[in-house]
């Protein structure tokens, strides 16, 4: 019971930083919250079972149950504030049905159920700040009877429990590490292992995806809820306009021998700024073609007949890609999603970055320290062309769900521990929750 209010108590500051689920008072728990569709499915799920328990099928001690109340008692980590007090309430029925208390078993299995809706459904609550950019990894919402009908169906109540309580491997790490240490010392849980664990609770429903962690510039590749390989990367500056930023969307295709097309920004800012200091030699040196602004219009230009004044000042628009080649900024494979900000993974031909401690760097995309590598997990083969024709867009085998979140709270060998909020993300997540 002490872990318990210490877990309550270490949560208490932020918690509006989750959406709480929106709840009726349980008279039998003064302050625990059970929503009413999910009293409601209780009730039907049991009329449609006759009666016959689910926790406690066993009698009045089981591992499933017991499996529950330990997730429960830990549950203010996933943002169920409530769960230590449904576990205490729990434990009291069991054992008065120790004693033969009929009535109480029939209670406390009830209460199990309601409890594992509520939890199930705050998992399901998608990460603050992230943003869905395809369709196909829209987060799925279950309804009140499909959480326990799915839970009826399992072979092992006890062990679905478990792996459903994981939601990813890299939450499972952090949140367990932070309980473990809960345990251990007592005292309050640091603020931003709580935000991060709120940025980290993304429950993938395919087996094989990608993780990208911007603060701590590091790509997890993800199969069958196991960490396969990772790799460091290089993410975006800390200015307003060159962050990367969260967001979950999927890759379909591998691009080899890619161009890299200039984003408009850079055409105007570093580009023409380059050609006005070193003439149109410049472009020819570097591989640039420049091309109309028009995106249906693919006539390579003469960079004489450009007015590269009017294009520094931004009266005028081209475009400008460099050629693929051993020079060209996305090197020699690149991988596009869906999404608003023109964000993609990349190889690089600057590999010393990737020695860098802090490789918070790019205009916003995500530099890869081995493309190729990637390419193998995605494709099952090496990321080979027959030909040198640019743009050579091949489609993956299945498509890979890339998920690209914040997460300054780490968690290694046990251990908490820290990187630097390079984006500010954790010092406005609670301003305002303390503005709630």
């Amino acid at each position: 019971m002490i872990t318990r209010l210490l877990a309550g108590a270490a949560c208490a500051a932020l918690m509006g930083l989750s959406v709480p689920v929106s709840a009726a008072t349980n008279p039998e728990l003064p302050g625990v919250a059970i929503s009413p569709s999910a009293n409601q499915a209780v009730d039907a799920f049991y009329a449609s079972r006759g009666g016959a328990p689910l926790w406690l099928r066993g009698g009045a001690d089981t591992t499933a149950a017991r499996a529950l109340i330990g997730i429960l008692d830990r549950a203010p980590l996933d943002g169920l504030d409530s769960g230590p007090a449904l576990a205490a309430r729990a434990e009291a029925l069991i054992a008065s049905a120790q004693t033969g208390d009929a009535a109480a078993l029939g209670a406390a299995d009830r209460l199990l159920s309601a409890a594992w809706v509520s939890y199930v459904q705050t998992l399901q609550r998608p990460p603050s700040g992230m943003i869905y950019a395809d369709s196909w990894v829209m987060p799925r919402r279950d309804s009140p009877m499909q959480i326990l009908r799915r839970a009826a169906s399992a072979g092992s109540l006890a062990a679905y429990v478990r792996s459903a309580s994981q939601v990813n491997p890299i939450y499972a790490q952090l949140r367990d590490t932070a309980w473990a240490q809960l345990q251990s010392n007592g005292g309050a849980m640091d603020p931003r292992v709580l935000i991060s664990l709120d940025r980290a609770r993304e429950r993938p429903f395919q087996h094989k995806y990608v993780m990208v962690d911007a603060a701590a510039a590091r790509l997890y590749m993800i199969e069958d809820g196991r960490i396969v390989d990772s790799m460091k990367v290089v993410v975006g500056k800390a200015g307003p306009h060159t962050q990367t930023p969260m967001l979950a969307s999927t890759i379909y295709y591998a691009t080899l021998n890619p161009y890299w097309h200039v984003s408009p920004d850079l055409v105007r800012s570093l580009t023409a700024k380059n050609v006005l200091e070193q003439g149109v030699g410049y472009l020819k040196s570097h591989g640039y073609q420049v091309m109309p602004a028009d995106p249906n219009d693919d006539r390579v230009l003469d960079p004489t007949s450009v007015d590269w004044h009017a294009v520094a000042d931004g009266t005028l628009q081209v475009r400008v890609r460099q050629l693929p080649g051993p020079a060209n900024s996305m090197g020699h494979v690149k991988f596009g999603f869906p999404n608003a900000y023109d964000i993609y993974l990349h190889d690089t031909p600057s590999k010393d970055l990737f020695a860098q401690d802090d490789r918070d760097l790019s205009h916003g995309c995500i530099r890869l320290q081995d493309a190729e590598q990637l390419a193998r997990w995605m494709m099952g083969r090496d990321p080979q062309t027959a030909a040198t024709a640019p743009e050579q867009n091949v489609e993956l085998p299945t498509p890979v769900p890339i998920y690209v979140t914040y997460l300054t709270a780490q968690a290694h060998d046990g251990q908490l521990s820290f990187v630097d909020d390079i984006y500010g993300r954790d010092t406005q997540a609670e301003r305002m929750a303390a503005l709630r």
